[in-house]
């Protein structure tokens, strides 16, 4: 008996928005022993690619990387290495990798899977958008900001070629203005964060907001404190907190929010909160090492 990935997708998607997080790691577990049972190898896979992603997200990068090597491995033997769905894997892997902190790695991914997606997707084709994101992401952690944002530009002409792409476009558009205040490009960068927060705000209409709300959010927050309005900074970083704890718990990217917040917090004189801040992005980075020690 095969496993209906429709009705797989829509139980994840439903314990994502009501942020019941605690339950997403054994169904996918669950489901992936099922796949596993029934040799239901299409299963296997796409459930892989799930879990790649949820432990990215939740900063267990050790699972990440043994589920990554599994199913890469499945496809090997399946004679899929050359496939798009082979290339999606890699993808999903490269960007375990890059949130590990691993660029070497996350490069070598990347690469490979740009290779496949250029034998066999037209030019232009959506998918090619989403690995420029991630790719300019490894890049800009490289400190190689202007291949990062040609690389984001490219992208983001490719999403707005397309339909129903509005939360594409505004998670394209937070990255690059991230990337043009670094280039000292400052009205660029306010140009475009503001059309990203815009468009969120308008698809959320004020209630669930895409997950990706919080780079904008941060963003927004990076922008005021430039500014030197740093009330308003604070007000963008906490809000991103709250997001980013709503969709994926306290993880690393949380902690990064905490050490923004704490940094805000000292330009105010409030050394107390200050600190506060800072304790509790050690207290997410000590848990974060303990669980990926040995890596």
């Amino acid at each position: 008996m095969k496993i209906d990935i429709d009705t797989f997708f829509k139980k994840l998607d439903e314990y994502f928005q009501k942020g019941e997080l605690d339950k997403v790691e054994p169904y996918l577990t669950q489901t992936l022993e099922m796949a596993k049972e029934e040799e239901d190898y299409a299963a296997y896979i796409a459930v892989g690619n799930e879990m790649i992603g949820f432990y990215r997200s939740v900063s267990m990068f050790r699972q990440a990387f043994d589920i990554a090597e599994d199913v890469l491995l499945l496809m090997e033997e399946l004679q899929l290495e050359r496939s798009e769905h082979f290339a999606t894997t890699l993808l999903n892997t490269a960007t375990a990798y890059r949130a590990a902190g691993k660029a070497q790695q996350a490069y070598q991914y990347y690469q490979q899977a740009l290779q496949i997606y250029q034998g066999l997707l037209p030019e232009g084709d959506y998918r090619f958008a989403g690995l420029y994101n991630n790719m300019s992401i490894l890049l800009e952690q490289m400190d190689e900001n202007e291949e990062a944002a040609s690389l984001l530009e490219k992208a983001l002409a490719i999403v707005k070629n397309l339909t129903d792409s509005r939360a594409e476009q505004a998670v394209t558009l937070t990255n690059l203005a991230l990337l043009y205040f670094k280039l000292d490009k400052e009205k660029e960068a306010g140009a475009a964060l503001k059309e990203a927060l815009q468009i969120f705000e308008e698809e959320g209409n004020g209630e669930e907001m895409d997950a990706h709300y919080s780079a904008a959010l941060a963003g927004a927050g990076e922008a005021y404190y430039r500014m030197g309005d740093y009330e308003s900074s604070l007000a963008s970083y906490e809000k991103a907190l709250a997001e980013v704890e709503k969709h994926f718990g306290k993880n690393q990217s949380y902690g990064v929010l905490c050490e923004n917040c704490a940094a805000v917090c000292s330009s105010m004189k409030d050394e107390k909160k200050a600190e506060e801040y800072r304790k509790t992005a050690q207290n997410i980075y000590e848990k974060i090492s303990r669980a990926n020690s040995g890596l």
